[in-house]
C-alpha cells in the first residue's frame, strides 16, 4: 500500500477544531507554527501520514470541521496530498 503524507496550512483557529476530529480517527498529527500569506499572518502546518485507504475519510474531516469564509478569494485551509517514500516511527 502506498503511503502519503498530508499536509495542511490551516488559518485562524481551524487547527484547534480539525486536530481532536484527526486524533479520534486515530490519526497522528504532528503541527508546526508557521507564516505566510501577504500579511505575514500567523497559521498552523499540519503534517500527517498516513495509507492510501486513509486519505479520503482524513479529508472529509477538513471539509466537515473547516468554515467556508465569505469571500471566493478567502480560505481557511490549503491542503497537499504527497507521496511519501518511507514512513517509520522510531
Amino acid at each position: 500500500m502506498t503511503t502519503k503524507l498530508i499536509l495542511a496550512i490551516l488559518r485562524g483557529d481551524s487547527e484547534e477544531r480539525v486536530r481532536p476530529r484527526l486524533l479520534d480517527a486515530g490519526l497522528r498529527v504532528t503541527e508546526l507554527s508557521s507564516t505566510g500569506g501577504f500579511l505575514r499572518k500567523g497559521s498552523t502546518t499540519v503534517l500527517i501520514g498516513v495509507e492510501e485507504d486513509q486519505i479520503e475519510a482524513a479529508l472529509n474531516i477538513f471539509r466537515e470541521t473547516i468554515p467556508t469564509p465569505e469571500g471566493e478569494a478567502d480560505h481557511n485551509a490549503t491542503i497537499f496530498v504527497l507521496n511519501a517514500d518511507q514512513f517509520t516511527h522510531f
